[in-house]
């Protein structure tokens, strides 16, 4: 009896201290880590399990609208001709193996790139395509990202670059951060 009474204990002990993956506290943030798939020269497809940040799911363009403000929500904001006037500025999606530049006033106007590599850290991520490399590096917690590239031009029709980039959800918290009342 003594025995079966130490093992229930052992089994529950072992039981209580297992959780799922799929459990959060409120308000944690999601990190999922995207899992890439690229071939290698002449090998065989492999996954690289690498942290693309949850945030580079959905970025928008920002620019600098008061170079002198030390508030990164008044320094950084929408920039109004490429967002309200033009409409030839691009948004950034980086999923699990697309990266997607779609143009701001079009979701249907898109240009996906699906072969490139992945690498970097928490804050700098370095995708990397047979033509160009992007270096996206978060600059401010706000998150602010600035956006380099090096290497062959990137030229699309209707899709203009930005330096500077924000989650679609932190886009409300910027002093400028819509069209306002603009009938362009």
């Amino acid at each position: 009896m003594y025995k079966k009474i130490m093992i229930f204990w052992f089994a529950l002990a072992i039981l209580s201290s297992c959780t799922t993956g799929s459990e959060k506290k409120a308000g944690q943030a999601d990190t999922t880590a995207n899992v890439v798939e690229h071939s290698t020269e002449g090998g065989p497809e492999i996954a690289e399990h690498v942290i693309v940040p949850a945030d580079l799911l959905a970025l928008v363009p920002l620019t600098v609208v008061d170079s002198t403000s030390d508030n990164v929500f008044e320094k950084y904001g929408i920039e109004f001709s490429g967002n309200c006037y033009a409409c030839d500025l691009a948004g950034l999606s980086v999923a699990t193996n697309k990266m997607i530049w779609t143009n701001v006033c079009d979701d249907k106007d898109r240009l996906v790139v699906d072969d490139f590599t992945v690498s970097g850290d928490m804050e700098k991520t370095i995708l990397k395509t047979a033509e160009r490399t992007y270096i996206l590096t978060q600059i401010d917690e706000a998150p602010v990202y600035e956006l380099r590239i090096e290497g062959a031009p990137l030229e699309m029709n209707n899709k203009r670059i930005a330096t500077y980039y924000t989650t679609k959800d932190a886009l409300e918290l910027f002093k400028e951060h819509d069209c306002g009342e603009f009938d362009g």
